[in-house]
């Protein structure tokens, strides 16, 4: 893309995360959340120079004490994070079958993040408009009243009006959403309002019923979306709005260990290259490699001494 992006916010809901072992009374506790996955695998790919923020709510609790060391351990800004009064953070957990596919369930109906611009201990938007760069998900949509949804749509119009990058994930939850039809129109307004798009293509033929990798394409560009990839797991990216100067192989991992955070971490692989100029090639494999890495891993945070010896 050639412009360089050095302050990079990623907006939404980081929770504890329990992984479960094979026996009882045997679970790791995390913390974690997509866009959260995001910033830290963004952070630990990108040179010193550049600044990842956290832009969430959080609790006054001691797992929120501990959640917000542990942002700031990952080198990841904290300073958009509220402490909410009376709310906590939500909680998750993880199982994953032999394969390595993950199951959540989860209990985040009342949590600190779902006031973010709420005025009531979130975040306001004009402190988010000095950003070079600003994703979310759709995550991070489901857990706004619609009353913030349309205000996020209305701020990000003029964020983008004055140069503001927007990047958008899809990361559909059927439970986090009213309805369907509701999801479908939210979804597709962020699609329309983005700069780089991250569908899955999972959740897009989930949420709008599209036959195959091939319509969803078709649709996205008649939205209009200008840049970004479809994720198609094992299969390898998409480019979306670009092409490749030659084509690309994408390594298949031997084995898989849990796919939380395959497409997060994709995400900030790909973005890595885009906040320092990187063309799409580079982008495409910088975010596979992130989430080849990753699905070797329990949980949705490689621990850093793992990270550090690489694959």
């Amino acid at each position: 893309m050639g412009k360089t992006y050095k302050t990079m916010a990623c907006i939404g809901e980081a929770m504890i995360e329990l992984s479960l072992g094979s026996t009882e009374g045997n679970a790791r506790v995390g913390y974690a959340g997509d866009t959260l996955n995001t910033a830290i695998y963004l952070r630990r790919l990108l040179p010193a120079e550049f600044a990842v923020e956290f832009v969430s709510v959080v609790g006054t609790d001691p797992l929120s004490d501990r959640m917000l060391a542990f942002v700031e351990s990952e080198g990841v800004g904290t300073r958009h994070i509220r402490r909410h009064p009376d709310r906590i953070p939500g909680l998750y957990a993880i199982t994953t079958d032999p394969s390595g596919e993950r199951s959540f369930t989860y209990w985040r109906d009342n949590s600190a993040a779902r006031t973010l611009f709420s005025g009531d201990g979130g975040e306001t938007f004009a402190a988010l408009s000095g950003f070079d760069l600003v994703y979310y998900s759709a995550i991070t949509l489901a857990i706004l009243s619609p009353k913030q949804r349309a205000a996020l749509f209305d701020w990000i119009d003029s964020y983008r009006a004055a140069g503001g990058m927007v990047a958008f994930d899809s990361n559909f939850r059927r439970r986090l959403w009213e309805d369907i039809a509701t999801a479908r129109r939210d979804v597709e307004t962020a699609w329309r309002k983005c700069d780089v798009a991250f569908p899955s293509v999972d959740d897009e033929i989930d949420l709008f019923g599209d036959a195959d990798a091939a319509a969803v394409l078709r649709r996205l560009e008649g939205y209009g979306v200008p840049f970004g990839a479809l994720k198609r797991g094992g299969e390898g990216p998409l480019p979306i709005g670009a092409e490749l100067a030659a084509p690309q192989s994408y390594r298949m991992v031997d084995r898989v260990v849990d796919t939380t955070a395959a497409g997060d971490s994709f995400v900030g692989g790909f973005l890595s290259q885009v906040a320092q100029g990187g063309d799409i090639g580079a982008a495409l494999m910088a975010g596979h490699e992130c989430a080849a890495r990753v699905i070797t891993c329990p949980g949705a945070i490689v621990p850093k001494e793992r990270w550090a010896v690489g694959r």
